[in-house]
Order: structure tokens, then sequence, then C-alpha cells
């Protein structure tokens, strides 16, 4: 472990140690990084802005699009220093703080796209009484809950992951300080940590996707009932957005924390940890816009009157 005025710092060895990896490894990250946030903040832009889009799905969607640029930002601006860096080192009081923060935004995202399968399944099922059910008090109970968890969830994984003790080596073989490379590191007993992860740690992902299953067995059972193609058609239109984000966010996130400890593979790891924390946030307001006709409509309008007033 290096040690340098009494602080502890570890040198993170990212994606490559190839150094004919680093531009090209830089200007992927900084372009997709780039795109995560103006994507996101033009969601939420167009939801802000057009009285249209104030529904419950558009707030959900624009809490999701929140947390998605907040989550790519805890990792990729430390990920694209170390890259043009010479010492690429992190230290311990950052590496726990960006544990955090990455736990936090990340059960954040799984709670909202829960919310959002449940939103979807009372205005398909239950489409009559969707505003009674999903009423403003309910929206804002649903998404500061899911932000009140999320944050005492990574709090407690912090907090035990910052009583560890680390020597040996000091290289985190990953792009960010995730729990996994961390506990690789320390020469502690970690079994408290382990079992942590394996009770309550799997808790904000496994009860979320739950709710996702059960929301959308409920929703095929609906619409299988639908006579009409037409019908069938529409119903399907309207959570097929958010069913292509869940599968793209879990499909990564289920793979890397839901299999035994004795599978994981650092470097393999490294390459998935890409899919949710980089591409999976990029991705998610294009998916949402290009399959979307109120999206693409306020978009028009935005556009629009920026033109117009540009003209004046």
């Amino acid at each position: 472990m290096k040690k340098s005025n009494g602080t502890t710092e570890f040198i993170m060895t990212g994606l490559s140690e190839i150094p004919g990896h680093q531009t090209l490894l830089f200007v992927s990250f900084l372009t997709m990084y780039l795109l995560n946030v103006l994507g996101n903040m033009i969601i939420i832009v167009l939801i802000r802005f057009d009285s249209h889009l104030r529904t419950p799905m558009y707030i959900f969607l624009c809490n999701l699009s929140f947390v998605d640029v907040c989550f790519t930002s805890s990792i990729v601006p430390k990920m694209l220093a170390n890259i043009v860096s010479e010492t690429k080192t992190i230290s311990l009081v950052d590496c726990i703080l960006q544990l955090y923060f990455f736990l936090c935004f990340a059960c954040t995202e799984c709670f909202l796209l829960a919310v959002m399968a449940y939103d979807r399944y009372v205005a398909i099922c239950n489409p009559l009484h969707y505003m009674v059910i999903i009423s403003r008090r309910l929206c804002a109970v649903l998404v500061i809950g899911s932000w009140v968890v999320s944050a005492l969830h990574s709090l407690l994984h912090s907090l035990m992951a910052s009583t560890l003790t680390f020597c040996g080596t000091n290289k985190v073989h990953h792009f960010y300080c995730d729990m996994a490379p961390l506990l690789k590191l320390s020469c502690s007993d970690i079994s408290l940590n382990i079992m942590l992860i394996y009770t309550e740690g799997g808790l904000p992902l496994l009860i979320p996707f739950l709710i996702v299953l059960a929301s959308y067995a409920r929703i095929i059972q609906t619409i299988v009932k639908i006579r009409s193609t037409n019908g069938r058609s529409k119903a399907f239109s309207t959570c097929s957005s958010h069913l292509t984000v869940v599968s793209l966010f879990y499909g990564t996130i289920a793979f890397m924390y839901l299999r035994p400890s004795s599978t994981f593979s650092l470097s393999s790891d490294r390459i998935v940890s890409v899919v949710y924390t980089v591409i999976a946030p990029m991705l998610n307001p294009f998916i949402y816009s290009l399959r979307n006709k109120e999206v693409k409509g306020a978009l028009k309008k935005l556009l629009s009157k920026a033109n117009f007033l540009n003209h004046q």
C-alpha cells in the first residue's frame, strides 16, 4: 500500500494499461460521456418546459435522466483524468466517496425503473383509474423514497468499506472504485462485508427486479386479452422503450452481482461494467426519444421556438 504524508492512495489500472490504447479510450469515453450529458439534459429540459410532458411517466423519466447524468459523472471524469495522468492515483477517501455515489445512483436507477414499470402497469391494466392511483403525491413519495433508500443503502456499504485495512499491492484493477476489487485488496477480515453484500446488498437490485417482473407479467396478460391488433400494438408501444432500458440495465448488472464470487473475473467484469455505467445511460435518452412521439413533438416545438427567436 502506497502511503504519502499519512494518506493512502490506490493506482487505477483502468480498462487497459497499454500506452497505445489510451488515446482511443480517452476519445471514446469522452464522446460517450458528452452524448450522455447532452441527451439526458435535453430530456430534462423538454419535460421541464413542455406542459404536455408533465405527467407521472415523464416525471419519472426526468428523474431517471438526472440519475443517468449523475451516475456516469461519478465515474467517467475521474477515469478520463487518470487516462491523461501519469500517476493514475486516487486517494482512499476519494475512492470511498466514489463508491458511495456509484452505489447511490445505481440503486436509485433500479428503484426508478421499478417505479416506471408500476406506472406502465397501472396505465395499461387500470387506465380509467390511472390519474387517481398515480397521483402527484404518490409520484413524490415514490421518487423521494427511491433516493432516500438508495442513499442509506450506499452509506451502509461505504462505511463498511471504510473500516477495511488495505495492504500489499495498491493497484485497483478497474476503472472506478467498486466493492469487488476493493475487497480483493483488503488484508483484514471481509466476512462481514461479504455477508452484507449477499443479504442486504442484493435487496436494492432484487426487489425492484421482482416489481418489474410482476408488472410486466400483468401487462402481458392484459395485452394478450386485447382483441384488436392495433390495440395490442398501441398498448405495447407505451412500455417498449422502458422494457428495452430495463433489459439493458438489469441484464448487465445482474451478470455482475447476482452470481457466485468464485466466478468473478476482473478483466471481463471491467468490460461488462462499461455497459451499465457508460453505454446504457448514454442510450437511454435516445431509446425514449426515438420511440416516443410526444418527446419528438416536444423537441420539434423547442427547436422551432429557438429558431423563431434567432430570426427575430
